[in-house]
């Protein structure tokens, strides 16, 4: 098997995820009746084809994403339909976003792809490196990591929606119990959220892999991994800088309103779909979707 020592962890991992959804159908027929099993499988399929839809179209919304000129940047284009005739699998849109940090992403499903590409990525990496960050998109694609995502993401909120009905119905049903159920599904949410995100970290190392078997090299993944991430350092740097020089123009003008800049939420907002994230301490590395950019690095150079 192919990453084997990656795949075997996750298939750990998600079958937890399938655990907990077992445990939190269960307990809703223990608390509701069995009848309630209809309307749970349903309105499950529901909640995570609506998070599927809404994340897709956020994602590129959020950055303004627009088609990629054919005319203009034709070797991206029939790079990307060489390694999807290859793959057997349909080529993907292919956008490009003004993200303010050199990225890059993907979203939806094999046959119903879309790769966004940052300008500040195009302008940073040479043609082998960018390749190898498309190649790494395209495996994502290819391997339905963003479906995995929204089912493990649907899970949790499917676990929390029942903890939350059970605390209610369970309880007193008042004004305390609402709190309680409130919380008590957020941890919950937040316990299931941690599995959901290790896969997430896992499929970033099995994308690496993909296409440095593509590329038949991972010397230029780890180049364009290490520009990345000096790029996104020196970004975070200035718009630390800018901050602060923000703030001392707004005490001494009170009067004059300040603009956050766009670039800062677009970065939040799909930090969690593209190649590069921002490495952090141990706990927060916990929730990370990304592992650490060193260990991707010194696997792909290994």
């Amino acid at each position: 098997m192919r990453h084997f020592g990656v795949k075997l962890p996750m298939a750990v991992v998600g079958a937890l995820l399938v655990g907990f959804y077992l445990i939190a159908v269960v307990a809703a027929m223990v608390a509701f009746g069995e009848s309630i099993l209809p309307v749970a499988i349903v309105g499950s399929i529901l909640l995570i084809g609506v998070q599927y839809k809404i994340g897709k179209w956020a994602a590129l919304r959020s950055v303004g994403a627009e088609d990629l000129p054919e005319t203009q940047y034709s070797q991206i284009h029939q790079f990307v339909e060489r390694i999807c005739e290859k793959k057997d699998m349909k080529k993907p849109s292919l956008k490009i976003a003004d993200m303010g940090v050199p990225n890059a992403f993907a979203v939806g499903r094999r046959g119903n792809g879309t790769v966004v590409i940052s300008r500040e990525l195009i302008q940073l990496l040479d043609r082998s490196e960018l390749e190898d960050v498309v190649a790494h998109e395209l495996a994502h694609i290819d391997n339905r990591d963003v479906i995995t995502m929204q089912l493990g993401q649907g899970i949790a909120s499917i676990i929390a929606i029942v903890a939350q009905y059970i605390v209610l119905f369970t309880g007193e049903n008042d004004l305390t119990d609402f709190f309680l159920a409130i919380i008590v599904g957020n941890i919950v949410q937040f316990f299931v959220i941690i599995f959901v995100l290790a896969i997430s970290r896992y499929h970033e190392y099995v994308a690496d892999a993909d296409a440095e078997d593509v590329i038949g090299q991972g010397e230029p993944l780890a180049r364009a991994l290490e520009k990345i991430h000096q790029g996104n350092q020196q970004t975070q740097q200035l718009a630390g800088r800018a901050q602060h020089d923000r703030g001392s123009a707004n005490r001494r003008n009170r009067g004059r309103r300040s603009q956050r800049p766009r670039d800062a939420d677009v970065d939040q907002q799909v930090s969690a779909l593209c190649i590069s994230s921002s490495d952090r301490g141990f706990l927060q590395q916990i929730v990370s979707t990304h592992p650490p950019m060193e260990k991707r690095i010194q696997r792909l150079r290994s």
